[in-house]
C-alpha cells in the first residue's frame, strides 16, 4: 500500500477542472486556458495532448483559450514539420 502524501506547511492543494487547463506554450509561457464552449462536451483533453491555444488580448502572458486538440497523427505531422521543437 502506498503512503498518502499530505500537503506541507508551505504547500497548497489545487484543482484544475471543468473548463480550465494548464497549457505549456511554445513561446515558453504556461497559461491557464479555457476550453471553448463548442469543445467542452465533445472533446476530451488529457495530459500530454497537443492543443492549439490562443492568448487573450488582456493577460496574454498567463491566460488563453483552447481552440483545437490535435490527434496523435496530426501531432506527429506537426512535429515532423518543426512546429513542436520548442515544447
Amino acid at each position: 500500500m502506498k503512503e498518502e502524501v499530505l500537503p506541507g506547511e508551505d504547500e497548497l492543494l489545487g484543482l484544475l477542472g471543468y473548463d480550465r487547463v494548464s497549457v505549456k506554450c511554445s513561446d515558453g509561457n504556461e497559461r491557464l486556458c479555457r476550453i471553448r464552449g463548442s469543445m467542452k462536451r465533445r472533446v476530451w483533453i488529457k495530459v500530454g495532448d497537443i492543443v492549439l491555444a490562443s492568448p487573450w488580448e488582456f493577460q496574454s502572458e498567463s491566460r488563453g483559450d483552447i481552440l483545437w486538440r490535435y490527434t496523435q497523427s496530426q501531432a506527429e505531422r506537426l512535429h515532423s514539420k518543426g512546429y513542436l521543437n520548442n515544447l
